[in-house]
């Protein structure tokens, strides 16, 4: 997308190539401005989007932390912030999203419009907001919490480094490991993924076809994407169509500083998908998992068994509940188990982090195939936070008797022995 707004260039001396590169993105007005002259100027034109072209020394640390707070304050759609620096320098702002000093200033300007897109996605929803409250309507409560909280990355290597990568983003963020491009081809089609890390141990060839498969769906345009070591011509060659891939020649720690920033960015822009359609469905969508919110999915349930009654036809519920039973766990699964619903099928995430799944105009026995089916894919596909063993799910069924109510057929999936 072109670049629309004023925006901001912080540098303590002229940078024509940063300049001349978002102005041919289309950026206009283009204020620029030095550390001590950053947050006056910021605060008077509310920038789409702020570049610190050469870095932050010591003695422009106040600076720095005054135009911080600014932004952490500012009751606005967020200010997306990208940094030109050194591959060994601090980052100038929390979350700023780094450029190697070394890449073409083209690169900033597409990473510029990248999060352009996520800013643009954030006031979408505050707008919305706004309007619902205005009318004295309650609009769906925005998730809260760091992003980081709910994102997760994917570490695709099998060399000596995939250990130490590993632990290093699984410390983090939720993890999902890959030792060939076949399997991380595969966790990408079957789960929300945030980030993905490229280790050693593939071959130029391999890295390139896994660039190559990202590059060309849509889906993964904004994706963050980072290698380890080599491959810089690889970057230089994938960076139109991937703005967000990078690449960090030091070690795991230096690789997770980097690119945790961009992940952070990326969970936030799937936050503010998944608010954008509760707010479409009037507050019916949970926006942490994009299931059914509690009151509709019994409103829903209620519906269904007066329907199943009246016309003769089947109708089965399950339920799925976790050893490790925490939010990220069903968090994690609850997403993963509405990539697997039918579109005719419902669910949601309960209070105690089980998952309630309801399988209309289906019989006791094609609900067994249909949950042994989803508890599989969520065996095989979550990782416990410890990464030591798979997630494994109980799955409990009941299927709609003549002299059943509602309560009486959550009190029998609740209370059966698990069949999964």
């Amino acid at each position: 997308m072109p670049l629309q707004g004023p925006f901001v260039v912080v540098a303590d001396s002229p940078a024509p190539d940063v300049v001349e590169a978002l102005r041919s993105a289309g950026a206009f007005p283009i204020v620029e401005a030095t550390w001590p002259e950053a947050l006056a100027a910021v605060v008077s034109v509310e920038p789409e989007g702020i570049v610190v072209a050469d870095g932050c020394g010591v003695h422009n640390e106040p600076h720095a932390k005054a135009l911080a707070d600014w932004l952490k304050a500012a009751n606005r759609p967020f200010t997306p912030v990208i940094a030109r620096m050194r591959d060994d320098g601090a980052l100038p702002l929390e979350n700023a999203l780094a450029v190697p000093a070394s890449a073409p200033a083209a690169r900033i300007a597409r990473r510029l419009s990248a999060a352009a897109r996520i800013r643009t996605l954030h006031g979408t929803v505050l707008r919305r907001i706004d309007t619902l409250s205005s009318r004295g309507e309650t609009p769906p409560e925005m998730p809260g919490g760091d992003p980081l909280d709910d994102a997760t990355v994917l570490v695709a290597g099998r060399g000596r480094s995939y250990p130490e990568l590993t632990v290093a983003v699984g410390e983090r963020v939720g993890l999902v490991g890959a030792l060939s491009v076949e399997s991380a081809a595969r966790a990408l089609n079957a789960r929300d993924i945030d980030g993905v890390v490229i280790g050693d141990g593939f071959s130029p060839r391999v890295v390139e076809a896994l660039l190559t498969v990202l590059a060309e769906d849509v889906r993964f345009r904004d994706l963050p994407v980072i290698a380890l070591g080599g491959q810089y011509g690889l970057v230089e060659n994938f960076s139109a169509d991937l703005p967000n891939l990078d690449r960090v020649a030091e070690g795991p720690a230096r690789l997770v500083d980097r690119f945790l920033p961009f992940v952070r960015l990326h969970a936030f822009g799937e936050r503010q998908r998944r608010m954008l359609k509760s707010l479409d469905a009037k507050g019916m969508i949970d926006p942490d998992t994009g299931l059914l919110s509690h009151d509709a999915f019994w409103r829903d349930l209620n519906r269904a068994v007066d329907e199943a009654e009246k016309r003769g036809v089947g109708l089965s519920i399950a339920r799925f509940s976790f050893y490790r039973n925490d939010r990220r766990t069903s968090l994690d699964a609850a997403r993963l188990v509405g990539r697997m619903m039918r579109q005719v099928d419902f669910a949601c995430r309960e209070a105690d982090n089980s998952i309630f799944a309801v399988f209309t105009e289906t019989d006791l026995r094609a609900a067994h195939v249909i949950a042994r089916r989803i508890a599989s894919v969520l065996k095989h596909t979550m990782l416990a936070p410890d990464a030591k063993r798979n997630i494994e799910t109980a799955v409990t069924l009941a299927t709609l008797k003549p002299t059943d109510n509602v309560d009486s057929l959550i009190a029998r999936v609740v209370d059966e022995v698990a069949a999964g």
